[in-house]
């Protein structure tokens, strides 16, 4: 007779290794997709100095962006890393990129800037090491299979019958759709303010992490459980 693992071990074991290998993974990435980004990034370096910055998740009509905001998610569009630093006495915005200083917010000045500097507007498809970039890849999706595989069959087994319907899809859906749905925008606001291209990263690995101390401390297995109660 042939055994299973236990759905909650698999599930917060994906959460547990996703959270301790998310960076050295992305930095792979970046390192085998687009190895001229990493050299400019490491040999190039970006300052900017201001005080006026917001932190920005959600964009409505009425927001407003100072040249700040606007120097900075110039920067994290473009995939790169920066420094913040105090602004300079009567200026709004100072942006050093390499040799190159930048006063004030004009796109055309600060594009200009980055390809004097040698900056790599895409990845080279000749440098793509395919393998190494296939095998992350399938890295993260097994982390992936790890946490959805199980998860159906799990959430059944947790609640009775009678209150199934409603126990599953309302965390389910709150998950996925606001702590997921909002990752792309928190995570973007998170590297403009700190201007490490990873940092928005610590967003699903704290609720990776966070998922595993819930688990470890309020679940059981549920694999032995009458679905019919």
């Amino acid at each position: 007779m042939s055994r299973r693992l236990p759905p909650l071990k698999i599930i917060l074991a994906g959460c547990l290794i996703a959270a301790l290998t998310y960076f050295p993974l992305f930095q792979g990435l970046t390192h085998y997709v687009n190895p001229a980004l990493e050299k400019f990034q490491q040999t190039t370096k970006i300052t900017v100095a201001a005080d006026d910055c917001s932190f920005h998740i959600f964009i409505f009509p009425g927001t407003r962006f100072t040249d700040c905001d606007k120097a900075k998610d110039f920067l994290t569009k473009s995939g790169l890393s920066f420094q913040s630093i105090p602004a300079v006495a009567g200026e709004v915005v100072v942006t050093k990129i390499g040799d190159t200083e930048l006063k004030g917010w004009n796109a055309d000045a600060y594009k200009a800037a980055l390809t004097a500097a040698g900056y790599p507007a895409k990845a080279d498809t000749s440098q793509i090491n395919y393998f190494m970039t296939m095998v992350i890849l399938v890295i993260m999706l097994l982390y992936v299979t790890m946490v959805y595989g199980p998860i159906a069959a799990f959430l059944v087994e947790l609640f009775p019958t009678r209150i199934r319907y409603t126990s599953m899809s309302l965390p389910y859906h709150i998950g996925n759709g606001w702590f997921g749905g909002i990752l792309p925008l928190l995570a973007t606001a998170m590297v403009a303010a700190s201007g490490d291209i990873y940092y928005g990263l610590w967003y699903p690995i704290v609720v990776a992490l966070m998922t595993v101390i819930i688990g470890i401390l309020f679940l059981r297995d549920t694999r032995k459980n009458d679905i019919g109660l």
